[in-house]
């Protein structure tokens, strides 16, 4: 029987050891994320006797997937960082370069393991997290009874009332911010839009109503013979609960699977706002910045969909980085190539935090935010694996 080659010898060995510290790195990363999820509200529900152990690991395993989202990547980097780390510290790669070997040859086979990687990613993030989630949150919300300001959730269009369209940027036990409204004139066409930075809801069971008091309240309505803009420092609302169509069942835009943020964005497309042509000097400033909301209309599922697709592929930009560092940090350590790939993690969170918190600024086009950290770790990466196999 013909022996191995021994370029073939030390990539099965690598990938081997890849994979194996891949899968202690997730587990371990995995048991982190789900402590501080179910700590925050699983953990409290038990120990008030509101929930049964039974439902406490139905829960955390609805949120398995989710947080596989986010320790998959960074389980490969950290798995990169202490193969590569040690393979050096011990003089393995030496060897391998005095034997004729070169790095791209011997890593081939990780990069290959980072790009399945990256299409499970795209799964988790597309399709199995965003549903595993949802029905998380949909036990949560079931055992904790939370029906009192469920009408208006907080980050997604609400189609739930007739004849209007709601998005409320925050909900925090009914105080609400950056609220906009758009009152349709028919099943398409908006011919007021109401915009307020804050407000306050207040259900009224008693008359089956929600009444919603909004703060330095803006009004834009285009009749036949022009805009006309109104203030109004308070505004109250009456919303019939009645007239309610689908209530609580369209999931968060930031919980959506990428097939339904399609048709949540087609369905927003569609909508057909007034164009006005007679305003007053005075107001066209205001008006203006009002004419934007068809950008913010469609910005928030925007920058979800554009979060889920490059968040995908973060496993090879992390394996094109941790590669070249463990070299040239040249340790056995474990808590050295951990504290380098946390800190690399928090980098590139950094700019997914970013796009997310301008996501409703439609003006500094936040959904491409989220690709840059992807551009830079590769080439980044990239460079430092072309030093790293000259040996410079």
């Amino acid at each position: 029987m013909r022996a191995a080659s021994p370029l073939k010898t030390l990539q099965k060995y690598l990938v081997g050891q890849v994979f194996v510290t891949l899968l202690l790195t997730v587990t371990v990363f995995t048991a982190v994320l789900l402590i501080g999820n179910a700590l925050r509200e699983i953990l409290t529900l038990l120990a008030s006797s509101h929930v049964s152990p039974w439902l406490m690991v139905k829960a955390i395993v609805y949120l398995i997937p989710f947080v596989w989202v986010f320790a998959l990547p960074m389980g490969m980097l950290t798995a990169t960082l202490l193969v590569f780390g040690r393979f050096s510290a011990d003089q393995e790669l030496t060897a391998a370069r005095a034997s004729g070997v070169s790095l791209l040859s011997l890593i081939m086979p990780v990069l290959l393991l980072s790009l399945f990687c990256c299409t499970l990613s795209a799964w988790f993030n597309l399709d199995l997290g965003p549903r595993c989630r949802v029905a998380y949150l949909g036990l949560i919300r079931d055992l904790r009874a939370e029906i009192v300001n469920a009408q208006l959730p907080e980050g997604r269009f609400i189609t739930d009332f007739k004849g209007y369209i709601f998005y409320v940027q925050k909900n925090d036990g009914g105080r609400l911010q950056n609220v906009m409204i758009y009152r349709l004139q028919n099943e398409t066409n908006v011919d007021t839009t109401l915009r307020a930075p804050s407000g306050q809801l207040h259900p009224d069971r008693a008359n089956n109503q929600l009444i919603l008091d909004l703060v330095d309240a803006t009004s834009v309505s285009t009749p036949d013979h022009g805009d006309v803009i109104q203030n109004f420092p308070t505004l109250t609302l009456n919303l019939s609960m009645s007239d309610a169509t689908n209530h609580v069942n369209k999931p968060n835009i930031n919980d959506m699977t990428y097939l339904q943020l399609r048709q949540e964005l087609r369905n927003l497309e569609n909508l057909r706002l007034p164009v006005g042509t007679n305003t007053p000097d005075g107001f066209r400033a205001q008006l203006k910045s009002l004419r934007q909301q068809p950008g913010d209309f469609t910005e928030p599922v925007r920058v979800a969909m554009n979060r889920e697709v490059a968040f995908s592929f973060a496993c090879f930009g992390f394996t094109l980085v941790g590669i070249p560092l463990g070299i040239r940090v040249h340790r056995r350590e474990t808590n050295i190539g951990i504290a380098i790939a946390l800190l690399l993690v928090l980098v590139y969170y950094a700019f997914i935090m970013l796009g997310q918190s301008l996501a409703a600024h439609a003006e500094f086009y936040p959904h491409l935010i989220f690709w840059l950290p992807n551009f830079i770790f590769q080439a980044v990466g990239a460079v430092l694996l072309w030093r790293a196999n000259r040996g410079i």
